[in-house]
């Protein structure tokens, strides 16, 4: 049972100094829980939108799952937002392993994780792969006129994952985790690799994008947007090239810029 990305609601507006009914457009939210092996793992708030995508992918960042191979049954009941997914193997699913806080060295050196599981499913990128400016500013230009729904709504956030040639897949949702789990749910369902694939990114560049980021296993993210400086030191330790503010003409590169090939 499909549902709606957005719907329309009548509100009031002020504007010209006046109090006017109009009718404006909202995005939707979709909480869908998701059960492993008969266990409730996790409720995931998001836009009822490739919800099997979602699931795979938010499985995958979270270490539940490598491989599309890892399960043996599963069944995505949208119209009640239930997805239950049976394993090929047991595992620990018990919140503490996936919630609790800590303070841990990244690759020996001296940035922090703060989640257990974030410490133990982030990967230092291996790609060789590299971009030109002219190929970043053409994969930025791309997704933000693919951004529809975001035009209409103004509450969705935008990512994209290509090759920076033949490959690209566009996703949106009102979490921005949940795009990047989007895509990379695309991914495994179609046993596509990830080593040479540019992450495109419509927000900012926290400590947690970048975190998801090197748990799908991208060398190259960019953004419109800023990075913070925990982001930019784990680009660092993690091998992978951070590109910031990338607009117009111009953008900024925070990591790793031997990437960054001359056109």
């Amino acid at each position: 049972m499909p549902h709606d990305v957005y719907q329309t609601k009548q509100i009031i507006k002020y504007i010209d100094g006046q109090l006017l009914k109009i009718e404006d457009t909202i995005a939707n939210e979709f909480p869908l829980t998701l059960y492993v092996n008969k266990e409730e793992f996790a409720t995931i708030v998001c836009t009822p939108k490739y919800l099997r995508e979602l699931a795979m992918g938010f499985l995958a960042s979270e270490g539940v799952i490598r491989k599309h191979s890892d399960i043996k049954h599963f069944h995505l009941d949208d119209s009640k937002g239930l997805c239950h997914i049976e394993l090929t193997r047991e595992v620990d699913t018990s919140q503490a392993q996936f919630t609790k806080r800590m303070i841990s060295s990244c690759c020996g050196k001296s940035r922090q994780f703060y989640f257990v599981n974030d410490m133990k499913t982030s990967k230092v990128a291996t790609t060789t792969h590299t971009i030109t400016p002219h190929e970043i500013l053409n994969l930025m230009h791309t997704m933000q006129s693919q951004s529809t729904d975001f035009k209409v709504t103004g509450g969705l956030h935008n990512a994209c994952i290509s090759d920076g040639k033949d490959f690209y897949l566009h996703r949106n949702d009102i979490g921005r985790h949940n795009a990047l789990d989007k895509l990379y749910g695309h991914c495994i369902l179609n046993n596509i690799s990830i080593k040479d694939k540019i992450l495109i990114f419509s927000g900012r560049i926290s400590s947690e994008i970048l975190i998801k980021a090197s748990k799908i296993g991208v060398g190259i993210i960019l953004s419109k947007s800023a990075p913070t400086d925990l982001a930019i030191g784990l680009a660092e330790d993690l091998n992978i090239t951070a590109v910031g503010f990338v607009r117009n003409d111009s953008f900024n590169v925070y990591s790793h810029p031997e990437r960054i090939q001359h056109n």
